[in-house]
């Protein structure tokens, strides 16, 4: 009687756990998804390029500031400029949420509302007593710490996340605020008096809370000839095998200086079927909130040579006649030992949108900027989001390392 008792209190338990595993299963987290969308603000600067150039001059002072000695000393020396190009995601804060339009950015990785919308108080709003104060790249904002709840979309609703409510703020017309998405290190030393505290991410605690299965985000955005259009997406907690074609290659954060402290990686970039360097292997970031992709002063003449394009001075970027652009070979990435190829049309500028940077409609303008520094310094190139438009890619902070694939668009002919 005993040891029938014992097979079917077995047997029962086996079910349970089968229940059990099922449950699991069902509850198991899952990537969520979060809409994009570019659109230029009007209220921005003319010339997108001034802007990413300061943006990349504060990156590099920020990295090499002491804490505490940050944001006064880039301000005062070296004022910003508004965002011309944005890449915004709407995000939920408090109990229910009110939604924000939030600037999406890998160079840094607090959080902040205000700006425009003024944020208000709900029921699960905790005032931390702190202070933070931060440098974007594209701007500053200084502002009370506060604590609540932030919702990227359906079931994934992040307890307890840190943010700044702005009190001062520059750079963000047009904007609510920015969701930072970066490495966790960039938070250390931006809440005060408490300046030994890192801050975790919205990455951070979605996954430590068990809402997200995976410590990465994905970024998907497609290339397109619209002044507005919601055409991306940002993957957390895993990747989405719809969006790439190929095979998805993973290289570590570089160990670099300043580049290190940012998504940086180590590339080397060469033009043309003939293979002509334009930039040997160096250290760089990529950047979801830089709009061009920067290279190393030296670098970038001698892709003007090899280009002969030349400078618009009306909208800052380099230009080709129509038999220039005709002739235009491809660049090739080599990172990590996988070679991406940047076609001719990614590197133009979409003709469709030459007037909404001051330019002539039937001009060929080209997204390939000049950083504003030699290489050699440890920061010589910005992947900016014109460049990763043509890929699918991926934060791996879980594991320090950075992903690139095709896609459909990587050959895409938008222009």
């Amino acid at each position: 009687m005993l040891s029938g008792l014992r097979l079917a209190s077995a047997f029962l338990g086996v079910l349970a756990l089968g229940f059990c595993s099922e449950a699991l299963a069902v509850r198991k987290p899952s990537p969520v998804t979060l809409p994009f969308a570019r659109r230029f603000n009007s209220t921005g600067a003319t010339k997108i390029l001034e802007h990413d150039q300061a943006r990349a001059k504060a990156l590099k002072a920020r990295a090499l500031a002491k804490p505490g000695q940050l944001s006064r000393r880039i301000i005062d020396n070296d004022p910003v400029t508004n965002q011309a190009v944005d890449y915004v995601a709407t995000v939920g804060f408090g109990t229910p949420p009110s939604e924000f339009t939030l600037l999406i950015d890998t160079g840094s990785s607090n959080t902040f509302v205000g700006v425009t919308k003024p944020f208000e108080a709900t029921s699960t709003t905790v005032n931390t007593g702190q202070l933070m104060e931060v440098i974007f790249g594209s701007g500053f904002v200084i502002g009370e710490e506060f604590l609540d709840t932030v919702t990227l979309g359906p079931g994934v609703a992040i307890q307890n996340q840190s943010f700044a409510v702005a009190i001062e703020s520059s750079g963000f017309d047009g904007l609510d605020g920015l969701i930072g998405i970066g490495p966790v290190d960039l938070t250390c030393g931006t809440l005060f008096p408490n300046t030994s505290a890192c801050v975790p991410t919205v990455t951070d605690n979605a996954f430590a809370q068990g809402l997200i299965d995976a410590h990465e985000v994905g970024i998907s955005f497609a290339p397109t000839t619209s002044l507005e259009t919601t055409n991306g997406e940002l993957t957390f907690g895993g990747i989405d095998t719809s969006k790439f074609t190929g095979p998805l290659n993973f290289v570590p954060i570089t160990t670099t200086a300043p580049a290190s402290e940012f998504v940086g990686i180590d590339q080397s970039v060469t033009y043309g079927a003939a293979g002509t360097t334009v930039l040997a292997t160096t250290a760089g970031i990529t950047d979801t909130g830089t709009t061009l992709l920067l290279l190393a002063s030296d670098a970038l003449a001698t892709y003007q040579e090899l280009t002969g394009a030349v400078l618009d001075e009306n909208v800052g970027l380099l230009s080709l006649t129509p038999e220039q652009f005709g002739n235009l070979e491809s660049l090739f990435f080599n990172i990590g030992g996988n070679t991406l190829e940047f076609t001719p049309n990614a590197q133009a500028w979409p003709r469709a949108l030459n007037e909404a940077i001051g330019g002539d409609a039937n001009s060929v303008f080209l997204i390939v900027g000049d950083l504003g520094s030699d290489s050699g310094e440890g920061f010589d190139f910005v992947d900016g989001m014109t460049f990763l438009e043509r890929f699918y890619y991926v934060f791996d902070s879980g594991n320090n390392q950075v992903g690139f694939a095709t896609t459909e668009f990587t050959n895409a002919e938008t222009n």
